[in-house]
Parts: C-alpha cells; sequence; structure tokens
C-alpha cells in the first residue's frame, strides 16, 4: 500500500513539472512549389550539429517530374574559404494542400519535419521551422536581408515558442556573387 502510494505521489509531481505541449505550428496558406525552386541563402538558423560552423550557407531546389524536391544544401566549414560541405536530402511534399509541410529525408527511410511557416509575397524570404521548435532557418534570395526585416522575423520565431537566444547569424562573405 505504502509502495502505491508513493508511486502516485511520484507519478503527480512527475506530471506536474511537464511542460505544456505547444500548439501546433501554422504553415503558410500556399506555397506555389515552382516559385519556391531556386537558390535561398541561409540568413540565420537554430543549427543542425553539422551546419554549426557554416558560412556561405545556401539551401538549392529542384522539383523532379514525379514530385519530390531535389535539395542541395553547400557551405564553407569554419569560414568563406573553408572546405566546401554538400548534403543532398529529397523533400517529399506530405501537405499538398498547402505544398507548406514536407518530409525532408537525409537517410531512408527517416522523413525529417520541415515547415515553410513563413513566406513573404515575393518569394524573397522564407521560415522554415519544425514542430519540435528544436530547429530553425531564415532563407533569403539573397545573402543579406534588411536588419529591420531580420528583427521582425526573429520576433516571428520567438511567438512560435523558439528559443531565439539560440539563433545563429550565418554570415554570407562572398568575393564576387556566387
Amino acid at each position: 500500500m505504502m509502495r502505491r502510494l508513493m508511486t502516485l505521489a511520484c507519478a503527480g509531481l512527475l506530471a506536474g513539472c511537464q511542460t505544456a505541449p505547444l500548439p501546433p505550428l501554422d504553415v503558410v496558406p500556399r506555397v506555389e512549389l515552382e516559385r519556391f525552386m531556386g537558390d535561398w541563402y541561409v540568413i540565420a538558423h537554430i543549427p543542425t550539429w553539422p551546419e554549426r560552423n557554416a558560412w556561405n550557407a545556401v539551401e538549392s531546389y529542384r522539383l523532379n517530374p514525379d514530385g519530390t524536391v531535389a535539395t542541395t544544401f553547400t557551405f564553407r566549414e569554419g569560414g568563406p574559404s573553408g572546405p566546401l560541405r554538400r548534403m543532398t536530402p529529397t523533400g517529399f511534399v506530405l501537405d499538398t494542400a498547402s505544398n507548406a509541410v514536407w518530409g525532408m529525408q537525409f537517410i531512408w527511410p527517416i522523413k525529417a519535419d520541415f515547415r515553410i511557416t513563413y513566406l513573404s509575397e515575393d518569394y524573397g524570404l522564407t521560415v522554415i521551422a519544425r514542430q519540435k521548435r528544436d530547429y530553425v532557418w531564415v532563407m533569403a534570395r539573397t545573402p543579406e536581408i534588411p536588419p529591420s526585416q531580420y528583427a521582425a522575423i526573429v520576433q516571428r520565431i520567438a511567438a512560435w515558442g523558439y528559443d531565439v537566444t539560440r539563433l545563429r547569424r550565418v554570415p554570407q562573405q562572398w568575393e564576387a556573387a556566387p
């Protein structure tokens, strides 16, 4: 009996320590995939392990005939002249009503959560987020965005429940136009 009471008490305490689940992330209502394709400079991110020292990071998308998205992510490791790193995951559009929820497959059969949570009207700026709020990418069609635009995006990301103190600006230092 005493053991059962202790178990219930511990369970109650642990339940009280749990954080409230975050609400689902809203995605943009509709992404025109053809317009979204092309090169995106990574302006800032909460990086995954391989990209924590990325410079000149660029994510490129190409729509395949079968509807998948050929993705090439390139960056320089540690500086503008560091070793070139390249990843080539495949994107799978999971929500064809909006085209804003993808599974990004780096290793079969795992498809990582990839949500287009912000997209400017001119398709010049986007934010890719994850439901877990662990990683996020701010990307633009140009290597730089105005400080006021960056500040507004950071505010959005914070409002979604991200810890923006983990956000890292990705240095974009190009000798010549890429």
